[in-house]
């Protein structure tokens, strides 16, 4: 293994992880007959050299090219299983998307208002974290990656938490959306959706900068204060520890990416 080591993110799926390296993605899943499948390719690259001159575009073309390599992984990997393939998580979509249009129609513009919006957006993914599989393999991702980054052998002995985990970035990008929101309806009295994504754009694309600025500044009280929101929805909410077997497939998912990568 390299001593410097690579900068490694994740996403959960019900039956395994996927772990996103500098330049490739690797997969593992159990199957319902227990055998253990892996997979890596390289990643999409969506204009590499803007990303970097421009830190605002950071955090979407970041979500865009992971979102691309969800497709490339279910062609290598059908048994693959994603955290939105339940029909729970589908319903729970429509109908968040449904109520919060009605919310917006009907009741006038408010801070109170958009955080009951921002509050009913986030029901998908509590639903889709019902799913103690779910939850555990996002307690894996955590806990796999941080072994490596820290040389620990045994994955089991880590914490299932992580700073830098996606829930850290929950309750600014919601404050900053419903601030948005607020201030957009207040300036123009019927926004268009464009308007709309518009604010939605800005406010993930400044989370993430603050997110990286506390990635840099550990410690720091500022640093503190933003990661603290994030790590009790993972404590309580987001993730479970993990079966053995499960870590088993952690284990697997960091070996093919590190392979991959060539670490």
């Amino acid at each position: 293994m390299a001593d410097e080591k690579l900068r490694l993110g994740g996403m959960a799926l019900r039956d395994g992880l996927l772990i996103h390296g500098p330049t490739h993605w690797a997969a593992a899943v159990r199957g319902k007959d227990g055998e253990i499948e892996v997979a890596s390719e390289r990643k999409p690259e969506l204009a590499p050299k803007l990303a970097a001159r421009l830190p605002g575009l950071r955090g979407p073309l970041k979500l865009a090219e992971a979102l691309a390599v969800l497709p490339l992984v279910r062609r290598r990997m059908p048994k693959a299983r994603l955290p939105f393939e339940d029909p729970r998580v589908i319903a729970a979509i429509g109908g968040s998307l449904a109520l919060t249009g009605l919310i917006r129609k009907r009741l006038p513009t408010s801070a109170l208002r958009e955080g009951v919006v921002q509050a009913i957006g986030a029901a998908p993914a509590l639903v889709a974290l019902s799913d103690r599989d779910l939850a555990a393999y996002h307690g894996v991702e955590h806990k796999a990656i941080a072994a490596y980054e820290q040389g620990v052998e045994d994955p089991a002995t880590v914490p299932k938490e992580h700073d830098r985990c996606g829930s850290n970035l929950i309750a600014p990008m919601m404050l900053l959306s419903a601030g948005g929101t607020v201030l957009l309806e207040r300036m123009i009295e019927r926004p268009s959706p464009v308007a709309r994504a518009a604010v939605g754009l800005g406010g993930a694309s400044v989370a993430v900068e603050m997110f990286a600025w506390s990635d840099r500044h550990h410690g720091d009280p500022l640093a503190e204060a933003f990661h603290a929101p994030g790590r009790e929805i993972q404590r309580h909410l987001a993730t479970k520890e993990p079966t053995a077997e499960q870590l088993e497939v952690g284990i697997a998912a960091l070996a093919e990416i590190l392979r991959a990568e060539g670490a």
